[in-house]
């Protein structure tokens, strides 16, 4: 019963990892699509200017994923027959996953209430669209980007024994 825990604390933090930065991801995004819909039932013609802004929020989510498609290729998931995994290998993983998650959540929430905020701002001043619509939002992408590189390196440098 107890062999397979390490593989299952890992797997868990691959999905962590691809969950959590995903709600982080979708709420970001539900906040910002719902500023723009607004602006566009009144100007249907910003439509390319808050499409970035809109879509900002994603990469937290893909960061996520990418991590999980990591943690799975590293324990052979995909290509391979999976390797065994000691129980603290298993947590280590599952401890690596951690920063993305988590950097992701916060993130792509955050990002999303910057970007409705530059939406509205681009509704009556449309030349501020990237100068500080885009701009804002991509500030908090930077911390996102940490909580990947983070989770990333840890994931490169855990060496499984089993």
């Amino acid at each position: 019963m107890l062999e397979n825990l390490g593989l299952t604390f890992a797997l868990a933090g691959a999905a962590v990892a691809t969950f959590i930065a995903g709600i982080g991801s979708s709420v970001g995004l539900s906040i910002a699509a719902r500023a723009a819909g607004g602006v566009l039932s009144e100007k249907p013609e910003r439509y390319g200017s808050l499409m970035l802004m809109v879509l900002l929020p994603s990469t937290q989510g893909i960061y996520g994923f990418v991590i999980a498609v990591m943690v799975m290729v590293k324990l052979k998931i995909i290509g391979g027959t999976p390797i065994e995994l000691t129980m603290m290998n298993g947590f280590e993983i599952f401890a690596a996953c951690l920063p993305v998650a988590v950097a992701g959540l916060i993130s792509g929430i955050q990002q999303g209430k910057a970007s409705a905020s530059g939406i509205i701002m681009t509704a009556k001043r449309p030349e501020m669209a990237v100068k500080a619509g885009v701009l804002y939002a991509a500030m908090i992408e930077f911390y996102a980007i940490l909580g990947f590189l983070i989770s990333l390196l840890l994931v490169l440098g855990i060496k499984t024994v089993a």
